[in-house]
């Protein structure tokens, strides 16, 4: 296989092993062998790529739904307060309080492992 070719594979076989895929239709979808994943899947730097690949594909859908964040967030807000039906309200209400609850819960807790990171120190190394 030339450079460029195996350069392409493993582009395609790094796509379809960081979305889940399995290692054989990963390797089917790349035009390689199954062998040739594993063996390429025991590489420390091409596992690395594929969890470079993993965590940019969930930046994205996380950077997707802050996005969206502020419009349900005003959905919610416009139900609450204008919806006829009282079960809708309710439910608008009960997620808002939830929601913010769970949200403070969460800054809360960043802000406490941020506060024993800086108590414990620079790590070793």
């Amino acid at each position: 296989m030339s450079g460029s070719a195996r350069e392409n594979a493993d582009t395609i076989l790094i796509a379809a092993l960081a979305a889940g895929v399995t290692v054989q239709d990963a390797a089917a979808a790349a035009g390689v062998g199954v062998a040739t994943a594993h063996r390429r899947l025991a590489e420390p730097a091409f596992r690395a790529q594929v969890e470079d690949a993993r965590r940019a594909a969930i930046d994205l859908a996380v950077a997707r739904l802050s996005d969206s964040a502020s419009f349900a967030a005003t959905t919610l807000r416009e139900l609450a307060g204008s919806a006829e039906s009282e079960t809708v309200r309710l439910g608008a209400c009960r997620t808002i309080l939830e929601l913010g609850l769970k949200w403070r819960e969460h800054s809360e807790l960043e802000d406490r492992i941020a506060a024993l990171e800086r108590d414990a120190g620079p790590g070793p190394g």
